[in-house]
């Protein structure tokens, strides 16, 4: 907003932002002076909104009504909110007590997207953790039948993949235990991607009778959790994007829902946040997609000792409350990465 330089001007700006985020309907100048301590005259307002829509940064809808933001002028109120709205103590406490109540990292992060769904009244999601960056604390292998097994890792931040195993032969039951030991000695401590080294070199250091077990199991654990790893996330709160507000304003929210199904564009939604504390914000035609230059997305990272684990955020109409949202989605990422600090 480089070409308004008068305060006042961007005072107005604000101002027709919060009105017609609270009340959805555009606001003219004497609902400004009405509800906004401006300290100046109606003729000055309504030269100051002449300005505004010259650049672009608002619109009238129709001949005799008043103002909107455009897109443009939601990106100057944004990169303005220096300070963002602060959550009240009751609020932070019922925040903390339903996040805190999580019995494992799974259930921390599915309460997570519940609240910031209810919270901003948006859809959320939420992208579990990263397991390129996660190191594994233990490997359980567990048969299924004398010719299956069950392989799962569990990771440092508590996030638990499972896969089966068919094997080309019968194994015994005290060989699994022995297989368990194995791979529990070669993955503990390390990074997935770090393990992969470790069991290519395995076989050739463990007994003859369980390295066809050991290939096996080791070419499946490579192949899917490093080579292609499965990056999950949570969504919740879909039907948010149906309501009155949103269908009425003539919003296309078959594309976004469209979207929000799809692994890659959400994904990349969340693979792109900033670093643990920032906040992202991109609005409409800023989009990439085609499917949600409809929608707003508020996103940021959670993790732990600065290193991001995951992302978690917000999808919503570009007329969202900015402000709330933002300081909404900050909180629930601070208090998870908290909370996964002391597992």
């Amino acid at each position: 907003m480089s070409s308004i330089t008068d305060a006042r001007r961007k005072e107005v700006l604000r101002a027709i932002v919060a009105g017609f985020i609270s009340s959805q309907e555009p606001v003219g100048s004497k609902a400004l002076l009405e509800r906004y301590q401006l300290g100046v005259s109606s003729a000055t307002i309504r030269n100051d909104m002449a300005v505004l829509e010259s650049e672009g940064l608002i619109t009238q809808p129709h001949a005799s009504s008043g103002r909107v933001p455009t897109e443009k002028g939601y990106r100057v109120f944004v990169d303005s909110l220096h300070d963002l709205k602060p959550l009240s103590r009751p609020e932070r406490k019922a925040m903390l007590t339903f996040l805190d109540g999580g019995v494992d990292l799974q259930d921390v992060l599915h309460r997570a997207a519940r609240m910031l769904a209810q919270i901003t009244d948006s859809a959320a999601v939420v992208q579990m953790p990263n397991l390129r960056v996660s190191t594994v604390k233990h490997c359980e292998v567990v048969a299924l039948s004398p010719v299956r097994l069950l392989v799962v890792v569990i990771t440092d931040n508590g996030r638990v993949e499972q896969r089966n195993v068919e094997l080309d032969s019968v194994m015994e039951a005290e060989d699994v235990l022995r297989l368990r030991d194995v791979l529990n000695n070669a993955l503990a401590g390390k990074t997935l991607a770090e393990a992969t080294a470790h069991l290519d070199i395995l076989e050739e250091q463990v007994a003859l009778d369980i390295r066809p077990h050991l290939r096996k199991a080791a070419n499946v654990l490579v192949d899917t959790l490093v080579e292609y790893p499965a990056e999950r996330y949570l969504l919740a709160g879909t039907p948010n994007l149906t309501r009155s507000s949103i269908t009425s304003r003539g919003i296309d929210l078959s594309g976004i829902l469209e979207a929000l199904e799809e692994q890659v564009v959400v994904l990349n939604l969340l693979t792109r946040v900033p670093e643990v504390g920032n906040i992202s914000v991109v609005i409409g035609e800023e989009h990439d997609d085609d499917q949600l230059r409809q929608a707003s997305v508020v996103t940021t990272a959670y993790g732990t000792d600065g290193e991001v684990l995951g992302g978690l955020g917000v999808v919503g109409p570009t007329f969202m409350d900015y402000s709330g949202t933002m300081s909404r989605v900050s909180a629930v990422a601070h208090y998870v990465s908290d909370i996964l600090g002391h597992e």
